[in-house]
């Protein structure tokens, strides 16, 4: 056709333009279905301007921190499934194991998801809204003490390989904590998780950690940021002071059904009402050092 040129380019020539060397270039085409090359009479393969892309883009992902295969699949478009087919049915076949105390179907669940979804995806369409869920029905008298502890055990578990590593980089800094008496911290491993897939750095304080022992290890580490996370109003309200002097040595942010806008405009902090994943993915945007 007239003003489409035809694929060209020898693999040599592709690997020379990204910077990518050959043998990876195989491997992702052959693992992953990356790249979609023609023959040429001779049987060479030619890659067209859209594998190129489709390179580019894979650099991209890897740089925010994505793994080969989540990198691959978002590029071709496998991480946009819609929600019905990840959100629902998996948060459906996740309960009913978790809910049966059945810690290997529980398991097998989670591994399938994360084989066929972004770690991304799998934290914002199931396991977060079933967490959020689970709270509820605990609330309500509809979920067993017993029940709600064996699901957090099982999640927490998963997160904690997910985040295996996520001190190690050359990113910015992030320190995440719970203030004094609060134990819910699985929505702060999730935002720490996504955090670091994103190219931070995570120094993960946890649960009940006293607002001096945060100071002291921000002080320390001089991070890019430091973000609490509560469930309820009450843990904050008596570290007001101590965070207004958090607050003006780096930029903080509160999270969690506990955090308040009228809160985080007292003591200068930014309120981070949204899920933990779509909040870490825009925290460079607001984490900058006091001028």
């Amino acid at each position: 056709m007239v003003g489409q040129s035809p694929p060209g380019l020898r693999i040599g020539e592709l690997s020379r333009r990204t910077g990518i060397s050959a043998q990876l270039l195989r491997t992702w085409e052959r693992r992953y279905g990356l790249l979609l090359p023609a023959r040429s009479p001779a049987g060479y393969r030619l890659y067209a301007v859209a594998d190129e892309a489709r390179v580019r883009r894979m650099q991209a992902y890897l740089a925010d921190g994505l793994s080969a295969a989540e990198a691959a699949r978002a590029v071709i478009g496998a991480a946009e499934l819609p929600a019905a087919r990840l959100g629902p049915d998996g948060r459906a076949v996740l309960a009913a194991a978790l809910d049966a105390f059945d810690e290997p179907a529980a398991h097998a669940v989670l591994d399938r998801l994360l084989a066929d979804f972004t770690v991304e995806s799998v934290l914002s369409q199931v396991i977060m809204p079933y967490l959020h869920d689970l709270g509820d029905r605990w609330a309500q008298g509809r979920a067993s003490v017993a029940s709600e502890h064996f699901a957090s055990n099982i999640v927490r578990g998963r997160l904690a390989g997910l985040a295996r590593g996520w001190g190690h980089g050359h990113g910015p800094q992030a320190v995440l904590a719970c203030p004094p008496g609060e134990h819910h911290d699985l929505g702060l491993l999730a935002f720490g998780i996504t955090l670091h897939r994103h190219g931070w750095r995570v120094h993960f304080l946890g649960a009940d950690t006293p607002t001096a022992e945060l100071a002291r290890a921000v002080r320390d580490i001089g991070p890019d940021m430091a973000v609490l996370a509560a469930v309820a109003a009450g843990r904050y309200q008596p570290e007001t002071a101590g965070l207004a002097r958090l607050a003006g040595t780096v930029p903080l942010g509160l999270a969690g059904a506990g955090a308040s806008g009228a809160l985080a405009d007292a003591v200068g902090a930014r309120l981070l009402p949204g899920d933990p994943v779509t909040e870490a993915r825009q925290a460079r945007g607001w984490a900058a050092r006091p001028s």
